[in-house]
């Protein structure tokens, strides 16, 4: 069974769109926990576009599964996650002007400062996971810096179609498969829908998905438990497609 974890970003963003308190999420945290996900995801940014410091203080409290806190590897968030302590931490690049994450970590130009969270993982007892394209020197360097898990940016599979997509998804397979035969924990995310995850969840080596934006845009048709549902069923269809 693969892990689910749902990022709940999105729903600050649209609570910080008009400045209220709501809608609050840390309570659609909880609402996605009932509803079946294995985990929350979060991502505390720089700009705190999304997610803002007391929501990750109050996230730790209130749920009860895994707490995925994404950050940049710097100082300040270095700190942060030594006080909250979540239960993993994913480094991701981050740049002001982007939209979104675009594209996967750079782990051997970015080296030293992974290294300082990752000694930081290791003594405080924090699981840490590296988001990288499907690269192979990527994927090693994740291991020798010290990752347990990498965390497989599935975007560029998101934006094909066709053979192309094919393609891009036999990229993903290896790179799932070198990482696992290094010992890494496999997760994967980045504009996964219920349509494109069933591929992505046919990967023998994942074990776990990170999906935030389609769960928040399905809610508004199908309400977000709903949405949670949904995705959980088209991923068990992929896992289905693995065969015995």
């Amino acid at each position: 069974m693969i892990r689910f974890h749902v990022n709940i970003d999105h729903v600050a963003t649209l609570r910080n769109a008009r400045g209220t308190a709501y809608p609050d999420p840390v309570f659609a945290a909880q609402i996605c926990e009932q509803a079946g996900a294995d985990g929350i995801t979060l991502h505390l940014r720089e700009d705190r576009r999304h997610v803002k410091d007391d929501d990750v203080a109050r996230m730790r409290a209130a749920i009860g599964t895994v707490m995925n806190l994404e950050m940049a590897a710097t100082d300040e968030m270095t700190a942060i996650a030594r006080r909250v302590k979540p239960d993993v931490i994913t480094l991701v690049p981050e740049r002001r002007q982007e939209r979104t994450t675009e594209g996967g970590l750079d782990v051997m130009g970015a080296r030293e400062p992974i290294a300082k969270v990752a000694s930081m993982c290791r003594e405080v007892g924090i699981k840490l996971s590296l988001f990288i394209a499907p690269d192979l020197e990527q994927i090693a360097a994740s291991k020798a810096v010290g990752a347990e898990q990498v965390e497989l940016h599935t975007g560029e599979y998101c934006h094909l179609s066709g053979p192309a997509q094919r393609v891009e998804l036999e990229r993903l397979r290896a790179g799932a498969v070198r990482a696992a035969e290094l010992g890494l924990e496999v997760a994967a995310g980045h504009g996964l829908t219920r349509h494109n995850v069933i591929g992505v969840a046919g990967i023998v080596p994942i074990v776990e998905l990170n999906i935030g934006h389609a769960v928040i845009a399905d809610a508004v048709f199908d309400g977000l438990a709903g949405a949670v549902r949904g995705f959980r069923a088209a991923i068990e269809r992929g896992v289905a497609a693995r065969g015995p």
